[in-house]
């Protein structure tokens, strides 16, 4: 492209972003991302200190007091939003022991209390105070500690967030949309509470975890907060001590089942859509039965997907692939890899899908490619070893169930234990989605010594960090130096002495889900593809550098997190004009989009990422 039609693309692209500043929804105007014109309210005095969207609290200049009928109502300081984080942290610091309930109360659950009533009050500065200190405080609004949130939801619950959707609600759901004040909602959460983490059903209670993930949303790919919903579908539970706690929040019935289950979930995503067209809908922590059939119901009509099926698989993807690469070995060896697989729910088999396809694509595509591919893996569940003898074996599971003969050969037969499919196996993975905390034990790393590999790897995957199947510290006293250790809750690095350190590499959604929403909401796509997914997983894996990867670490640290989703969006947006699904997305149309070179598709994205920055507020009578 030479140099003048360059700066006229260029030129095109600020006018078209310099279009998105003036953009304002017709019913409310929110603050945007793309700028800082002033934003019209239409509350005064006490109802803006009351409503987190616009509080500013002491950063309120005299000014908008003056204009907000605000004067007398806030202390004469004015005061910057750094000087008012700096003000935060400090009481925060000192507040967290005295937040606890009890010696009993672990620390981090005083840290959430705390952040979640900053962001009761003030939306804005809760996302600077995220933003800036995300190493810290991840851990805080999403997995670990927002397990443990969900296991106490009903004893925590102050500010109701989100919409609630009921089985009592049905024939209801079209009209209840409209109860919530944005008139656009880029991207919902939504969540049946039926198999939170891996602490199973906690029905309504799984609220929390749809609001620790639109944390991250806002937090590391800049959607407007203003513009996320977490949803929560109360179908009932079948958590017999919730259905018997008089403070439990929910639904006290057993979960609907079969065709009364699908109609409610149908007339919600009905309901959603009808209202807003274009929004994506991220399912989240279904039980496994469910989670399948859901993604296959609906992936081809609307803008959604399984985090726990797709998104788990495209982090363990980028994993296993800089597994490869910490051998020193190029990333095209990955179909030669024998990996044990630990778990046979809706997380593991999605890893197993997406890693069959990753190989088959290497070797050619072809049907002896799948079947190639399939040979690599060895799925371990709670009854062992599955065979093509195993009985009522789960459909989803059935196409990397073992042949009997092969099996023989090997010595392992249908029902073997882990242990002794790693000694017959000598993989060059284990890995772990179980959500059985300690399972891989004592001997079965100590098996793991037999592995063929020159630097075996060990995925500890499952959440929150209870149910880890090993600890690095595990992993490390027994394999040595020279492994590769991964989990999916952040653990510290393990020191040798000398200078030596074991890398603990967090392999969690985290890295995925934020740039596959993003890039899916700028493309304007109308799916989200298998194509998007891999390109998001292919873009996490080629993003350590080569010196860190042969370092063991492969994946990035989480203060990268928002350089990593702008580069991950722009990977499916790419993808997407690849496979020609943009539509673009409000003044940038498809035909810009695929316009746009590398460097400015990253300026596109990076522009359209929402920054927790004040808006000037500008009070208008209705």
């Amino acid at each position: 492209m030479g140099i003048a039609n360059k700066l006229r693309l260029s030129s095109s692209l600020s006018r078209i972003l310099h279009r998105r500043i003036l953009y304002s929804s017709a019913a409310r105007s929110f603050t945007t991302s793309e700028g800082h014109r002033p934003t019209i309210v239409h509350k005064q005095g006490l109802d803006i200190l009351h409503d987190p969207w616009f509080n500013k609290g002491t950063a309120f200049t005299m000014t908008e007091r003056n204009r907000l009928d605000l004067r007398g109502l806030l202390p004469p300081n004015v005061m910057d939003s750094e000087q008012q984080i700096q003000r935060f942290m400090t009481d925060l610091k000192r507040l967290e022991e005295q937040a606890r309930d009890g010696p009993s109360d672990p620390n981090a659950l005083a840290k959430w209390r705390i952040l979640n009533r900053l962001h009761d009050r003030n939306e804005t500065m809760y996302y600077k105070v995220l933003i800036n200190n995300i190493e810290e405080y991840a851990p805080i609004v999403y997995t670990p500690t927002v397990g443990l949130v969900c296991q106490n939801y009903s004893g925590l619950f102050r500010r109701p967030r989100g919409m609630y959707f009921s089985a009592e609600d049905r024939g209801e759901m079209m009209s209840m949309v409209y109860n919530w004040p944005a008139e656009q909602v880029d991207m919902i959460v939504v969540t049946d509470g039926s198999r939170i983490l891996g602490l199973g059903d906690l029905g309504v209670h799984g609220i929390g975890i749809a609001v620790g993930k639109l944390d991250l949303y806002v937090a590391a790919a800049g959607i407007n907060p203003q513009r996320v919903l977490p949803v929560m579908i109360d179908v009932g539970t079948n958590n017999e001590k919730l259905l018997k706690d008089p403070m439990y929040l929910g639904l006290q019935q057993h979960r609907l089942e079969d065709d009364d289950y699908v109609d409610v979930i149908d007339e919600f995503m009905e309901a959603v859509y009808t209202r807003w067209p274009h929004v994506i809908v991220q399912f989240e922590d279904f039980q496994s039965k469910w989670a399948f059939k859901l993604l296959q119901r609906y992936r081809c009509t609307y803008r959604m997907f399984n985090d726990d099926v797709q998104g788990t698989a495209g982090v363990a993807i980028a994993g296993l692939l800089g597994a490869v690469r910490a051998q020193g070995r190029p990333m095209i060896d990955f179909p030669k890899m024998k990996i044990v697989v630990a778990g046979a729910g809706s997380a593991g088999i999605g890893v197993l899908n997406a890693a069959r396809k990753t190989m088959a694509r290497m070797l050619g595509n072809t049907e002896t490619a799948f079947d190639s591919a399939q040979s690599q893996f060895w799925v371990v569940d709670a009854q062992g070893l599955i065979t093509e003898r195993r009985e009522n074996i789960d459909p989803e599971a059935q196409p990397f169930a073992r042949k009997t003969k092969e099996m023989e050969r090997q010595g392992l037969k249908e029902g073997a234990t882990l242990v002794e499919v790693v000694r017959g196996v000598k993989p060059d993975v284990l890995l772990g989605l179980s959500a059985v905390g300690g399972l891989f034990s004592k001997e079965v790393l100590e098996a793991m010594k037999g592995s063929t590999s020159t630097r075996p790897a060990i995925f500890a995957m499952s959440n929150p960090t209870k149910n880890a199947e090993c600890t690095p510290q595990d992993a490390f006293s027994i394999l040595g130096e020279n492994m590769i250790f991964a989990s999916g809750s952040p653990f510290k690095n393990v020191e040798f002495g000398s200078g030596h350190v074991g890398h603990c590499n967090q392999g969690n959604n985290m890295y995925l889900f934020p740039g596959i929403g993003l890039g899916t909401l700028l493309s304007g796509a109308p799916i989200v593809s298998d194509g998007m997914l891999q390109a998001a997983s292919e873009c996490l894996a080629a993003y350590m550098s080569e010196e860190e990867v042969l370092q063991g670490i492969i994946y990035p640290p989480i203060s990268r997190i928002r350089d990593i989703t702008k580069r991950i969006a722009a990977a499916v947006i790419k993808e997407a004009i690849e496979e020609d699904l943009v539509e673009g997305y409000r003044e940038m149309d498809a035909r810009e989009l695929q316009k746009l070179n590398e460097e400015e598709l990253m300026e596109y994205v990076e522009n359209n990422m929402w920054n927790p920055e004040y808006p000037t507020l500008v009070y208008k009578d209705d």
